[in-house]
């Protein structure tokens, strides 16, 4: 061929060798006999034609017929009969950490009447990487109780739609079951399924399990009871809910369950079972918990005979439980039951308006409307301490349903009875000056009413009256009161100014004391040394007095001796001159002859020693102009008459003692 003098002929069999390699390429292509596979994804065959015709139900061809086949190819390079196969590539399905995908089968034995979820009961009905296997152990299509955890899987996204958070894995799919599973991806992502239940432990919540799947609560009941819940029984321990099998296999009902989670991380799949956090019961020191129970067995009252205002049940029964719930933290289904917090401790009902205590029981409370004697309207403020018993507290709720109820419906109107009955025998001084006695009188009759309604009464405080709004005649009374008071108070203060003034003399005085401290103290310390001195000199003569009187008595015994030795001497020289003297006495002749010749003697001595003339100068005679021989010498004279009466009375001493002196012996 000759193009305006080109020939190009040579370039003819070149062209015809690639347009023959062109239409090869197509040809194997369009044949479906080699296809690669890439190891992120699966190959999903499909066969187009078949000797065995095709499918009767379903789309998952399992006996070679023409349809989806079971298997998946993976990663690799793949040899097919031409013009016999489609092969169709689909991503690996992947689950992040800590996410869950649900499976949704489209392929399979239909649900039954009351089934919400596809059974996975078994090894066979579980293995969704295993379409054949699936399928041949009477796994069920529609979403599946068992969910994907974290990880990769190679699946047949053309029999199981895998939904995660981020997409949803499908083959296939027509617009009708894109958006029925968008639609189930929009409810689980609003139920938070994507991820597992987690319960922090700082944020003190537990779970309230609701299932959507299983038998219906028999007739009369509201709450599922627990099953599956001993770890010791591996075949139905459902381990909170993760294992939907095992939690129907031990008998688990449909609906809101007893059983609630804690803290924790759970894998549950929420088209099964959803979660609702509700806080902890946390019941106060000082209070108690009484439950009223909405489910479990009923049973017989165990109140006692003499209690007749309802029945108490066991706890764990239907009812109101006997022994309420100490202070603690209870994991308690709100649904199930109601705490009711009863105080333990005293605590305040204040009949005030606009005073309201902490756990608002007297919020409806307000003063009493009294009316005296002498027809005076006052209004009492009041408050009542009181405290309830922790065993007596279930009596409590079960005869009143609430402390409210019974502060206002019983508590309010005994009370306002009672002081309004002490009112009307008063005046309104009375009332006012008697407040003490009421009070006392009110706690010890209002106590035993408040024991027959399980309660200790402990104190009754009353406030001071009050007038209405506008009404004065109370404030007259009170200003009458007060002047009265004051006048007293004025005597007291005179008598005590009085007092002040003794006591500032007093302090005056200390003052002055206290200045001349010094001097005083020298002075003291001075009457100290002096005592101290005239102790020790009157210690002296105490000393020198005994020192003496040892003495004296030694020297008085000395001269007793001494005067005993010379009385002996003079005894025995007197004895002696007396026996001389009575020899004189018999030589004389007589004693009178002796004791005139001692006179003589003794008076010629006594003349020999005086200084007067023995014959006088003068001589003086009885009578004028008469001399006689001897008449007128006054010495004669006064011889005669001395011996006349001495010698009379010397001779009878001599008489006497002369015997005497001779009947003693010699020394005595």
């Amino acid at each position: 061929m000759d193009f305006y003098g080109f020939n190009g002929a040579w370039l003819i069999q070149p062209a015809l060798w690639a347009a023959a390699a062109i239409a090869l390429v197509i040809l194997l292509r369009m044949a479906n006999i080699f296809r690669y596979i890439p190891n992120n994804q699966v190959g999903i065959v499909e066969k187009l034609w078949s000797t065995s015709g095709s499918i009767d139900g379903g789309f998952i061809a399992l006996n070679g017929e023409a349809g989806y086949e079971p298997e998946v190819l993976r990663g690799g390079l793949h040899v097919f009969f031409p013009f016999m196969y489609r092969i169709h590539k689909s991503d690996l399905v992947t689950v992040g950490q800590g996410k869950i995908a649900y499976v949704f089968a489209r392929d399979g034995a239909p649900l039954g009447a009351s089934q919400v979820l596809g059974a996975n009961d078994n090894e066979d009905r579980s293995d969704f990487q295993d379409v054949r296997r699936f399928l041949l152990g009477g796994g069920q299509k529609g979403p599946q109780r068992e969910v994907l955890r974290e990880g990769t899987y190679a699946i047949n996204t053309t029999q199981f739609a895998i939904i995660t958070d981020e997409r949803v894995y499908g083959h296939a799919l027509s617009g009708q079951e894109r958006g029925v599973l968008d639609a189930m991806q929009l409810t689980i992502a609003e139920r938070w399924g994507f991820t597992p239940v987690v319960l922090a432990a700082d944020h003190d919540l537990v779970g309230v399990v609701t299932v959507h799947d299983g038998p219906s609560l028999p007739s009369g009941e509201i709450i599922a009871p627990e099953v599956g819940v001993d770890l010791r029984d591996a075949e139905i321990f459902h381990n909170n809910f993760q294992e939907p099998e095992k939690f129907l296999a031990a008998g688990g009902y449909r609906g809101r369950q007893l059983q609630v989670i804690v803290e924790g991380t759970w894998y549950i799949n929420r088209l099964f079972a959803t979660i609702e956090a509700v806080p902890k019961t946390v019941i106060p020191v000082g209070n108690v918990g009484v439950v009223i129970f909405y489910t479990g067995p009923h049973s017989d009252d165990v109140s006692g005979e003499q209690y007749r205002h309802g029945e108490l049940v066991i706890n764990g029964c239907r009812g109101v439980w006997k022994d309420p719930l100490l202070p603690g933290k209870y994991a308690f289904n709100t649904y199930a039951g109601k705490i009711e917090i009863i105080p333990t401790v005293n605590f305040i009902l204040k009949w005030v308006r606009g005073e309201v205590g902490a756990m608002k029981l007297d919020e409806n409370l307000s003063e009493i409307s009294l009316i005296t004697r002498d027809a005076f309207e006052p209004t009492l403020p009041l408050s009542v301490v009181m405290h309830i018993d922790y065993k007596k507290a279930p009596m409590i709720i079960q005869r009143f349903g609430d402390v409210k109820k019974l502060v206002e419906q019983t508590l309010d109107p005994m009370v306002s009875a009672f002081f309004k009955n002490c009112a009307q025998k008063m005046t309104l001084i009375e009332l006012l000056q008697n407040r003490a006695s009421i009070q006392e009188e009110s706690a010890a009759q209002m106590k035993a009413k408040f024991e027959s309604y399980s309660l200790d009464l402990q104190e009754v405080l009353i406030g001071t009256p009050r007038a209405a709004t506008g009404d004065h005649t109370i404030e007259n009374i009170l200003i009458q009161l007060r002047s009265r008071q004051i006048a007293r108070e004025q005597v007291e203060t005179y008598q005590e100014q009085e007092k002040a003034a003794v006591q500032e003399r007093t302090l005056n005085e200390a003052k002055a004391t206290a200045a001349a401290q010094t001097a005083l103290t020298q002075s003291l310390i001075q009457i100290k040394v002096n005592e101290n001195e005239g102790a020790a000199a009157f210690a002296r003569a105490q000393k020198d007095a005994e020192t003496r009187k040892v003495t004296a008595a030694a020297v008085g015994e000395q001269s007793r001796l001494e005067g005993q030795g010379e009385a002996d001497r003079v005894l025995a020289v007197g004895t002696a001159n007396a026996q001389s003297t009575k020899l004189s006495v018999d030589a004389y002749g007589g004693p009178e002859f002796r004791l005139a010749e001692q006179n003589f003697a003794k008076f010629a001595d006594a003349l020999t020693k005086i200084n007067q003339p023995l014959v006088p100068q003068f001589l003086m005679s009885g009578g004028q102009g008469q001399e006689t021989g001897n008449a007128g010498l006054i010495p004669t004279a006064m011889l005669s008459s001395m011996f006349g009466r001495m010698m009379p009375d010397a001779l009878e001493r001599l008489k006497e003692e002369a015997p005497k002196a001779a009947r003693r012996p010699n020394g005595q």
